[in-house]
């Protein structure tokens, strides 16, 4: 049985915080090695929580008590579900020039553009990881990490999509053209729409923030530019929402044309 926590136990700075189910479950399914220890709440007993306590203690997980506060704190603002995992952090599975070396004409990917909420973040990995994108590319020093709150908004999704950091988005987007990528950017004053693009072909979307939309020179990057059709009265989706669209136009075009 599992024993009450006590807080000299583990080093919470020196781990990666996964709250929830989904986030939990995705690195225990991909390296269960990597986690040091999950923190549960002894008094939910349901089923969801029993099946994953024999899951953790079958990969030889360390499992220990917590209360609410102590999970709270863990990870403060994010709802934790009554279970909480420290782990390893997890490695780059890929860089940019590996990415560059593996372009095919069924790459797809997704570019962000000073994403910074982590919320937003892990929700765009989560569509990206859906609609089957090889990479996610960010600017290192203009994106949201991947934060107890990132990590459950990706709902597993952070295990399995590799996140590209780069130094000079601009320049990144001019290499990916020369490798035969397709970049279009996102912007609603475009004169053509998602739906006019053919997209069977190595491809990528670039979205930026809600509001501050594609820097000017991420925008003169791209190869061409297009809106998402708005009907309503409102101007702007949520960038992961957008993202959602725009990917997942691209698998219609991808899935109609065999």
């Amino acid at each position: 049985m599992p024993v009450l926590i006590e807080e000299k136990d583990i080093t919470v700075s020196q781990n990666t915080v996964l709250s929830g189910f989904h986030a939990v479950s995705a690195r225990l399914k991909m390296d269960p090695e990597s986690i040091s220890v999950v923190y549960v709440d002894p008094t939910r007993k349901d089923r969801r929580m029993r099946e994953m306590r024999e899951k953790l203690i079958a990969a030889n997980v360390r499992v220990m008590n917590a209360d609410d506060r102590r999970l709270t704190g863990l990870c403060p603002n994010v709802p934790h579900q009554g279970i909480v995992a420290l782990a390893e952090e997890k490695a780059p599975t890929l860089d940019f020039h590996t990415l560059l070396d593996s372009i095919t004409e069924d790459t797809l990917l997704l570019i962000l553009d000073g994403v910074t909420d982590p919320r937003n973040f892990g929700a765009c990995l989560r569509v990206a990881d859906a609609a089957g994108v090889q990479a996610v590319v960010v600017p290192r020093d203009r994106s949201a990490t991947m934060t107890p709150a990132a990590a459950k908004a990706a709902a597993g999704a952070a295990e399995t999509v590799p996140v590209v950091p780069v130094t000079n988005l601009a320049s990144a987007i001019m290499e990916l053209r020369d490798a035969g990528v397709l970049v279009v950017g996102t912007a609603g004053e475009a004169n053509q729409n998602i739906y006019d693009i053919q997209q069977n072909r190595a491809f990528a979307w670039v979205l930026g923030a809600e509001g501050d939309g594609l820097r000017q020179l991420t925008r003169k990057r791209c190869d061409e530019l297009a809106s998402i059709p708005m009907a309503g009265a409102v101007e702007s989706l949520n960038v992961s929402v957008a993202s959602g669209i725009c990917l997942f136009e691209t698998a219609r075009q991808r899935r109609v044309a065999k």
